[in-house]
């Protein structure tokens, strides 16, 4: 079979305007970039209204191994399988960070017969969104150094500054940086650092708010640090939210692009569910609930990260009730989940496959906890074999969750029909309310404590008592109602990434605790997770070039 970049490049688009004109979209409304991507304009999405909403999927998997998922594969082809058995569906994901796409992870725009397209150019720059919100995040920092520089009230202590910068790329040593050197000329030598754009507070601002106005409040209400008598200063208070606001003028419209069978998808925003909440856009996934009978999202990385966070954060502030969860596995990665190794895994070992179960059903009761029916998608390999595919089925057949058999990769959507079925079934006999695992009004430490050993099994939370001290402080200042976004390692439910599996009684190690006031949550950060990631020993940008026709080569 062709390389996704091939398939993906001898694709039979359609022009986005007419995809758009599908969806009752008119010229007027569509910011073309292109012919096969576009803006749709706030106008449209205003226009909208939410009399007959359509019944939210949410696509989450397993723990991720080296064997491989298959997620947003597995969410490209469920909708193009909605779509052909006859459900008008849009599908929503997040846009790809340039950091994971040069560095080990790769594109994250599906992949083989089950894609989004232009493939190439959403894994890359797109329509620009990342890079303004990177520009507005740092002229937020460069306007915090210029109030210092010049004394403005009120008066920002340097070494309380909270605001860090950010780059779209993989780059440790940046981490931990000091600005400011070379005489009074050039600043104030503050300590400070860089994240990844994704972890950026106004990427995640960006994606929950919901029109432009919720935007300026919660930029208004980002705190950039505090006074040397311990007040708060926020961006409202720097005056920078009127600029920042320019920059993002465009980006907080969704895009609009088509998968390979042309069915529509909106692609905007991109936090990872490591170190953010992993969620898509607010804005497209209601617009996209107003235009369709179906939609399919997925939420970033396995069920105890992105479907967490999406469940508890997103749906929280947005009031979105999902209607079923699709809990994506394979019967490679399972094996590894069971002990494995990576280079074993075409070996047929029902024992490795077994222990490795439990990480499924471990995921699942998770899922259920929220009062969601769970559908279990087996994303085949060719070496799968009959008797591992029944051993998967009679599993979460005494749990009586159904599992779909899928090979959208393959054969597109005609390969994850039966998922289709099977997701169609499950959100119309669901009988469960949904329900948020922690209320507003506990305790952040309690509502840290509550994820930790519902979700991840821990055993207790360790901490310092300056990150106590600092809840506690947090909680006397009006900010005690937020939800929590954890930070950890997305390899496994404890924040070991060796310890695969579903371990129990483990240790959850929070080390430090951000509040992020404007995206309205507090980020917990756990065991040894960054920020800023960095390059693998070999990272992809190595394969990476262009052809004598000036095309893209290496890009997965």
């Amino acid at each position: 079979m062709a390389s996704d970049i091939e398939i993906a490049r001898a694709a039979k688009k359609r022009p986005i305007g007419e995809v758009a004109a599908g969806l009752g979209i008119a010229a007027e409304d569509l910011i073309p970039y292109g012919h096969d991507k576009a803006k749709i304009s706030a106008r449209h999405i205003r226009s909208l209204r939410p009399q007959n909403l359509g019944k939210l999927i949410l696509v989450t998997a397993i723990s991720p191994t080296a064997a491989g998922e298959g997620k947003t594969t597995t969410s490209v082809g469920l909708a193009d399988a909605l779509n052909r058995i006859g459900e008008k569906t849009m599908l929503c994901l997040r846009e790809p960070s340039l950091g994971p796409c040069f560095g080990m992870k790769g594109g994250a725009t599906g992949g083989g017969l089950a894609q989004v397209v232009p493939m190439d150019e959403i894994n890359l720059h797109f329509t620009g969104d990342f890079h303004a919100i990177t520009a507005a995040h740092n002229l937020l920092a460069a306007m915090i150094d210029n109030h210092i520089h010049w004394g403005h009230e009120p008066r920002l202590d340097p070494v309380r500054v909270t605001w860090r910068r950010v780059l779209d790329m993989n780059d440790r040593s940046l981490r931990n940086v000091v600005t400011g050197l070379g005489g009074p000329g050039n600043g104030t030598p503050m300590e400070t650092g860089f994240d990844i754009t994704v972890a950026s507070e106004i990427m995640a601002i960006l994606c929950l708010a919901r029109d432009t106005a919720d935007l300026e409040a919660r930029l208004g209400r980002i705190i950039v640090g505090y006074t040397r008598e311990r007040a708060a200063v926020t961006a409202a208070g720097i005056k920078a939210v009127g600029a920042m606001m320019v920059l993002l003028k465009d980006a907080i419209q969704p895009n609009l692009v088509q998968t390979l069978e042309n069915n529509p998808c909106l692609i905007h925003g991109g936090p990872f569910a490591n170190i953010a909440h992993g969620c898509n856009s607010v804005i497209a996934t209601r617009a996209a609930l107003q235009m369709a009978d179906y939609v399919v999202t997925e939420a970033g990385f396995g069920a105890d990260l992105g479907a967490e966070k999406f469940l508890n954060i997103k749906c929280r502030q947005a009031n979105l009730v999902p209607d079923a969860a699709v809990l994506v596995a394979t019967v490679r990665a399972l094996k590894m989940h069971g002990g494995l190794a990576k280079e074993d895994l075409a070996t047929v070992s029902y024992s490795a496959l077994e222990s490795g179960l439990a990480n499924l059903g471990r995921h699942i009761e998770n899922l259920r906890q929220f009062g969601l029916p769970v559908v279990v998608a087996v994303n085949r390999f060719t070496t799968d074999t009959s008797g591992e595919i029944a051993a998967i089925e009679a599993y979460c057949g005494k749990l009586g969750v159904p599992v779909a058999l899928c090979t959208h990769w393959a054969e597109g959507g005609r390969g994850a029909e039966d998922l289709a079925r099977k997701v169609v079934d499950a959100s119309a006999r669901r009988t469960e309310p949904f329900t948020l695992l922690y209320p507003d009004d506990i305790p952040l430490m309690e509502k840290i404590e509550t994820v930790a050993r519902r979700i991840y099994r821990a055993g207790r939370v360790e901490t310092t008592r300056a990150v106590k001290a600092q809840l506690s402080a947090w909680e006397e200042a009006g900010f005690g109602h937020l939800p929590v976004c954890m930070a950890k390692t997305q390899y496994s439910f404890s924040t070991d990434p060796a310890l695969l599996g579903a371990p129990e009684g483990h240790v959850v190690r929070l080390r430090e605790v951000r509040l992020a006031a404007g995206a309205g949550f507090i980020a917990a950060i756990c065991g040894d997770i960054m920020t800023m990631p960095g390059l693998p020993r070999h990272p992809a940008a190595e394969h990476m070039s262009l052809n004598s026709s000036g095309q893209i080569e290496g890009l997965s």
